[in-house]
């Protein structure tokens, strides 16, 4: 039985909606480089996947119950999909079978040192079968949710169909947008989004998204040549982040590898608790990670929330990155969305969810499988003073 699992006949509510997809993840490393056109000796694993399947079973793991919408086929991928979220104790109403659907597959392949190298994703269910219609079925689920979160491999339709229904309810939305490509889908609904967690080449695809036009160009950062200060990576992407946050969206939560992260935000609302919600149901694994981190990372560090909260001014921070014993950086993106939700739903500030995020992503690029099977509270707690602590403000007093 999970840490966060309840019994079938309780009632539930207030719980993390996370909507997008379930992914069979094979991995392949080789053992020597790889040749072209031939076979090469490694290694091949079956990985448990999906954006936000991953970031779902972060949430639970760090001891907030999520409620997942998604769809899986009646296949081996689907079966083993859904018997490891069954084991887990969490619920599989909002999860989608059929016998006409193939669960999303992705074969990566990894070179010697764990960087992605290549892949192939099957993923067309998804955007198929979660449809307007399929999401809204759960809007009495979404009603009382603290967040939302969805990735972009939900079809256009299907986004702007749950971000309707989030904003009915002012239930703030999380957009995590899986890929360059992918991320473009946020043109028709950044107005709806709150959050917002791209890397620096999925930012600028958004921000030409948002623009209509080819007006940013990738930014080339060197991660082995050259150190970077918060202060240049942040003038780098500050046009991009500018043009992201005017239009519509919150808060940026850019990663940026082993740079870290760079928190921004359109006025305050970025570094204060979400929402006044309570949840009916809180674990004592979800308790203990908001009473120690709460008391480890004093809130207002850098900032006094109770400052006027000027929407035509930015707000930014940048914390550094832990260092790890890397084994696989899949995972580390989702584990960092999930720890930082799983923290705002225990009651922390986005400051110090972030922090734990961070703390979270360390843990998942240290593990084989795409989340860790077990998260030490005391490992990330102190992961997450660290990245707090290290954290800097960076300004800009006036948006472009």
């Amino acid at each position: 039985m999970s840490r966060t699992s309840v019994n079938d006949d309780e009632e539930e509510s207030g719980v993390p909606v996370i909507i997008g997809g379930m992914v069979l993840d094979i991995h392949s490393t080789p053992s020597i480089p790889a040749l072209p056109r031939t076979t090469t000796p490694g290694k091949v694993v079956y990985t448990l996947g999906g954006v936000a399947r991953n970031v779902a079973h972060c949430v639970s793991m760090l001891g907030t119950r999520p409620y997942m919408i998604s769809a899986v086929g009646h296949d081996m991928p689907g079966n083993l999909l859904l018997e490891h979220w069954k084991s887990n104790g969490l619920p599989v109403e909002g999860i989608r079978r059929g016998k006409d659907i193939e669960t999303a597959v992705v074969c990566n392949m990894f070179d010697s040192e764990g960087e992605l190298a290549a892949a192939v994703a099957s993923v067309e269910a998804i955007e198929k079968y979660l449809t307007p219609e399929w999401i809204q079925q759960f809007k009495s689920k979404i009603r009382c949710a603290p967040v939302v979160m969805f990735d972009a491999n939900l079809s256009p339709v299907a986004l702007e169909a749950t971000c309707r229904v989030a904003a009915q309810y002012s239930i703030p939305v999380w957009f995590e947008p899986v890929s360059v490509t992918k991320s473009k889908r946020v043109a028709s609904v950044a107005k709806y989004i709150t959050f917002a967690s791209p890397n620096e080449d999925e930012l600028i695809a958004m921000a030409n998204a948002v623009c209509g036009g080819s007006v940013f160009h990738p930014v080339k950062i060197d991660y082995n040549e050259i150190k970077y200060s918060p202060e240049l990576l942040f003038r780098m992407l500050e046009p991009a982040i500018s043009v992201v946050l005017d239009s519509g969206i919150r808060v940026l939560v850019v990663t940026l590898g082993s740079y870290g992260v760079l928190l921004c935000s359109q006025g305050i609302f970025g570094f204060k608790k979400v929402g006044g919600f309570k949840r009916n149901k809180s674990s004592d694994f979800s308790k203990q990670l908001y009473e120690i981190v709460n008391s480890l990372c004093t809130p207002d560090r850098l900032f006094n929330t109770s400052i006027d909260d000027k929407s035509n001014n930015i707000f930014v921070v940048h914390y550094p990155a832990i260092s790890a014993s890397v084994v696989r950086l899949t995972g580390a993106g989702d584990c960092l969305v999930g720890g930082t939700l799983a923290s705002i739903c225990a009651g922390l500030d986005v400051m110090q969810s972030v922090a734990v995020g961070i703390a979270a992503a360390k843990a998942a690029v240290e593990a084989e499988s795409n989340v860790p099977a077990e998260f030490n509270l005391a490992s990330i707690a102190d992961d997450a003073r660290s990245a707090y602590f290290g954290s800097k403000a960076v300004f800009c007093k006036s948006m472009l």
